[in-house]
């Protein structure tokens, strides 16, 4: 976005699509009150600070476009930390519509995606960590991952990474001075705390990873695939697993044709469980387009639950279905209608393959999925200490730890841990925003809703 346009006045409806009891219009820029006057008829003086007047919204003929409460917040002490108004009308489309044109008649412009966070971001007002902690908590599929987005918005990830950043500066500090010094004799390593400095760096990075890898599952979840040979009761469990009839079962080989999906949630995980055709040989014209949807899914899998009859185990039938299966990703052998069986429900590692038996039909066995599912997301407990991280922020962790341990590598030689040390605290600020190019936030920013 030009620099131009980050100082010009926006405007937007920040209330979702449709009708509603109350609906709210949004206006961010410089001196606003001349605007709050002519769309009330009020004079200046009569609009206080943070404080709601009720009032008549009107059209540039003096006409009444809608009746409803009208909130001015002053600079810098706003959202986006320049004046901000906000228009409380009822909640109609059109009449939505109507007061937004009228912000844009009296000298707004329309809001681009994220704009309203973007001025708050650049204005010092949030964080880019934080920022994002908005549209996650807006887009939270559960309790659990909204607590972690409130953590993040808090300020709480970007607390740890400061801390963290802190650290290394304090740390490149005692480094280059050392190096300046190199004719006092001392061992920098014997006699200074650098090792401990960077040790404890090391593991509150791994702590910190382990908290933002915990936040990533609860924000992407898992896709998960139930595959195997007609029959073995896939769509069984899926039924299972979603707690109510949502594919159809038959004792007719083929039944499932295209791929049926439900998300479920496991201790606040999205895991997004996907029933496919069964895997066999066919001259089905239909049927053959599902099963080859069926390896598409699989590919793109997070974890292959392969279903097997737990009467006849892997059979050459299963073992040809294996043979295909990509390679990297994580399968669980589900020996299912353990009930037939005369089977109890139980996990086993049989050639270092995770077996899972239960009954999909008695529900036998359940937890057990249930428990490898948060194993195979790497999942520790209840998420009460998870931040609420993105795809961005897992790698600029990782990088970092990359960088501390080629610096811990390269002790011996100072200055090349030096650097090391810096290109750590450069990732790290990536974070939360203190080295972002413009176009990273164009993507960042331009993904959230329009209004916020």
């Amino acid at each position: 976005m030009p620099a131009s346009k980050r100082t010009d006045t926006i405007a937007a409806i920040a209330t979702p699509p449709g009708r509603g009891g109350i609906g709210v219009v949004r206006v961010s820029g410089r001196d606003l009150l001349p605007m709050a006057s002519q769309l009330t008829g009020k004079p200046v003086e009569r609009i206080a600070p943070r404080r709601a007047l009720l009032a008549d919204f009107l059209a540039a003929d003096g006409g009444l476009l809608d009746q409803g409460l009208l909130i001015y917040f002053p600079a810098p002490h706003s959202f986006t930390g320049e004046d901000v108004l906000e228009l409380h009308g009822h909640g109609g489309p059109v009449v939505m519509h109507t007061l937004l044109s009228r912000c844009v008649e009296l000298g707004a412009r329309r809001a681009l995606p994220g704009e309203f966070s973007l001025r708050a971001y650049l204005n010092d007002k949030i964080d880019l960590a934080q920022a994002e902690g908005i549209a996650d908590l807006i887009d939270a599929a559960s309790s659990q991952a909204a607590r972690a987005a409130v953590r993040s918005l808090s300020g709480e990830f970007s607390h740890a990474v400061r801390a963290l950043t802190d650290g290394l500066i304090e740390l490149r500090c005692l480094i280059e001075a050392t190096l300046d010094f190199p004719d006092e004799e001392i061992d920098p390593l014997s006699d200074t705390d650098i090792v401990p400095r960077l040790e404890k760096l090391r593991a509150d990075l791994a702590h910190l990873r382990t908290r933002a890898r915990e936040g990533s599952v609860l924000r992407s979840g898992l896709t998960v695939v139930l595959a195997g040979l007609p029959n073995v009761g896939k769509s069984s469990l899926l039924n299972r697993l979603a707690g109510e009839e949502r594919a159809i079962v038959t004792d007719i080989a083929g039944t499932t044709r295209d791929a049926v999906r439900e998300t479920i949630l496991v201790e606040g995980i999205p895991v997004s469980i996907i029933d496919t055709a069964g895997l066999r040989e066919t001259e089905d014209a239909v049927e053959k387009i599902g099963i080859e949807r069926t390896w598409q899914e699989i590919a793109r899998a997070d974890a292959i639950l392969q279903i097997v009859d737990a009467r006849s185990g892997i059979t050459p039938a299963d073992q040809a279905i294996i043979a295909r299966l990509p390679a990297g990703i994580e399968r669980i052998v589900i020996e299912n209608k353990c009930d037939l069986a005369q089977r109890p429900p139980e996990r086993e590692v049989v050639k270092g393959i995770v077996h899972i038996v239960l009954s999909a039909k008695q529900g036998a066995g359940i937890e057990l999925l249930h428990e490898e599912l948060l194993r195979i997301a790497g999942w520790r407990g209840h998420g009460e200490d998870a931040l609420l991280a993105r795809a961005r922020h897992l790698e600029a962790l990782a990088e970092a730890e990359e960088r501390l341990t080629a610096a811990h590598e390269h002790l011996r030689q100072l200055e090349l841990a030096a650097e090391e040390l810096r290109l750590a605290q450069q990732a790290l600020s990536s974070i939360t925003g203190e080295f972002t190019a413009d176009d990273l936030l164009g993507v960042i920013f331009g993904r959230f809703c329009i209004g916020k």
